[in-house]
């Protein structure tokens, strides 16, 4: 016998009592409600860096050392997420634009494949070893690019430092140690994070402290996703500092002038559109952070107007 379904009645708590019952971030809701996005960008040429290392090349000495026989295991499991990391921000991008046009190259080779493509936006990605790990003109080549660059550039995460190591910042550990002192069992900034807006004017932060798209509905704090477990020991001259929290003081900072356009945040905003169904198993949500997504979107709309 097949009973039939009865509908159970539940009544809802009061709006009032749900609201007031915590303090925030307390109070948030532990999901996002599913949110279909309109395309609101017609078309983008946007280069994708992959930035995590590629071949043994890419190796510093230290690398080669540490590594020893193992080098080509390291080095195929930079590969493996590497394809993660690009493959999240290319669907970003396919997301947000209805026409998008991408291309993904190496870090060592951005100079070149800039010139090539002519991209709207330079996105690049996030890394997974210590600097140090990286053959020193690998770096060199990439700040030889980044400091007179024109084309407005997005870095995340391992991009971020790696914008802020080439105008003059360390990256140290969260707890302010050098990198080769601190290898193991560091602390980390991990998950989904409340990170506060000290500049709430600027043009990326548009959209978020609007109730019926903000996530947090708090203003000026953003909710993002975390993974990292180094940072940058201080903001370089001529950024300005846009985020902040109280493990990583540079969350997001900002080169905003006639000639460049370079946002570069600490944490993942790529996050905003990973999709669920590819891992059931996980406990993240379908939509995952919008705040992530606003920016992103954000950001591709300021690239194009500061092209125009």
């Amino acid at each position: 016998m097949i009973e039939q379904p009865r509908e159970l009645l539940i009544e809802d708590p009061a709006a009032s009592e749900v609201e007031t019952s915590l303090p925030f971030p307390f109070n948030q809701q532990r999901f996002c409600r599913y949110e279909p996005i309109e395309k609101q960008i017609d078309e983008v040429r946007v280069l994708v860096v992959d930035s995590l290392l590629r071949d043994e090349e890419d190796l510093s000495d230290v690398a080669r050392s540490d590594w020893g026989s193992a080098a080509a295991v390291e080095i195929k499991r930079e590969r493996r997420i590497a394809g993660m990391a690009i493959e999240n921000i290319v669907s970003n991008i396919e997301r947000l634009v209805k026409e998008p046009i991408t291309q993904v190259t190496p870090l060592a080779s951005i100079a070149v494949a800039a010139k090539q493509f002519m991209p709207d936006a330079i996105v690049l990605s996030g890394t997974l070893r210590d600097f140090d790990y990286y053959n020193p003109a690998v770096l060199d080549t990439f700040a030889d690019f980044i400091r007179p660059c024109t084309i407005p550039v997005l870095a995340i995460c391992g991009g971020h430092q790696l914008v802020g190591l080439s105008f003059g910042a360390r990256v140290l550990t969260l707890d302010r140690l050098e990198q080769h002192e601190q290898r193991e069992n560091r602390p980390l900034e991990y998950q989904y994070r409340f990170v506060r807006i000290i500049e709430p004017n600027d043009p990326i932060f548009r959209g978020i402290n609007e109730p019926e798209l903000n996530v947090t509905s708090q203003p000026r704090v953003l909710r993002v996703w975390q993974n990292h477990g180094l940072q940058l020991d201080r903001v370089p001259a001529g950024f300005e500092l846009l985020a902040t929290s109280y493990l990583c003081r540079n969350q997001m900072m900002v080169k905003n002038t006639e000639a460049q356009l370079i946002y570069t945040v600490q944490f993942h905003l790529e996050k905003s559109f990973e999709d669920w169904n590819k891992s059931r198993t996980r406990w993240e949500h379908q939509n995952e952070s919008r705040d992530g997504r606003i920016l992103f979107e954000n950001f591709l709309q300021l690239a194009l107007a500061h092209r125009d």
